[in-house]
């Protein structure tokens, strides 16, 4: 069975070598496209605000990786500063970006998300400190709320927009191959909007075949209703995805 990465290119790249290295025929689709914001003052200026923060908040890997892309020349992320994070790969890519803390959901919370890091933060007083919310154009405010209701004062700087995927040869070929043979692909997605995305450049697919697993409750809903016969639900880890379907495909 052949597995299709939806990610965005910058992180899907790296979810199929891992995933190819651990023997699964893996290919990438980028259902989402992902450009810096039209205008960078307002992240170059959070720049010169870091010391003024006391926490922070990258949404996704998205979010860091255009974050430091628009860092302006001599601002450095301040040693003591924190960084939050909803999940793995937006830890590793805090870490490759060379933050050293890093507050993220347990290794164990089944789900990586705002509630999963919430759960971390809430044991910690709020009142009076600034946070500093890292993200797309648009973005979930629970947990901003959250904060809010402990006294912290956020704001929100947008690093980064969604767009519209542009597939090139490979992959129209590679939709159209999963299209043609949906019992012998499995689609992991790790976002909604991918599956809108999908439905939008395929809206007359029959996905009823189609094996599809999430990485989280909302978007295994959003995929059933985009069609797709199978869906589950699984960690977003490479690992966790080969050790499942190898398990699913060995005999008996």
């Amino acid at each position: 069975m052949r597995v299709i990465v939806t990610r965005p290119a910058g992180q899907a790249v790296g979810w199929v070598d891992a995933l190819q290295a651990l023997g699964l025929d893996a290919l990438a689709l980028p259902l989402i496209g992902i450009e810096p914001a039209p205008d960078l003052a307002p992240v170059q200026a959070a720049w010169r605000r870091l010391g003024q923060e006391s926490l922070v908040i990258f949404v996704s890997a998205n979010a860091v990786q255009q974050f430091f892309a628009a860092r302006p020349q001599g601002a450095d992320w301040p040693a003591q500063l924190s960084a939050g994070s909803t999940g793995p790969g937006t830890s590793a890519a805090l870490r490759a970006a060379g933050v050293a803390m890093v507050e993220e959901p347990a290794a164990d919370a089944g789900l990586f998300d705002s509630e999963a890091l919430w759960a971390r933060l809430v044991v910690q007083p709020w009142a009076g400190r600034q946070v500093l919310v890292v993200r797309g154009s648009e973005g979930r405010d629970w947990l901003a709320d959250q904060l809010r209701g402990h006294g912290a004062q956020v704001s929100f700087v947008a690093a980064y927009r969604r767009v519209a995927p542009v597939l090139d040869k490979a992959g129209l070929n590679l939709l159209a191959e999963a299209q043609a043979a949906p019992a012998q692909h499995l689609w992991l997605f790790s976002s909604s909007e991918a599956v809108l995305r999908l439905q939008a450049l395929a809206p007359q697919a029959d996905w009823s075949a189609a094996l599809a697993w999430a990485s989280h409750p909302r978007i295994v809903e959003a995929v059933r209703r985009a069609g797709f016969g199978e869906v589950e639900l699984v960690a977003p880890d490479p690992g966790a995805v080969a050790r499942r379907l190898l398990l699913r495909q060995r005999p008996g």
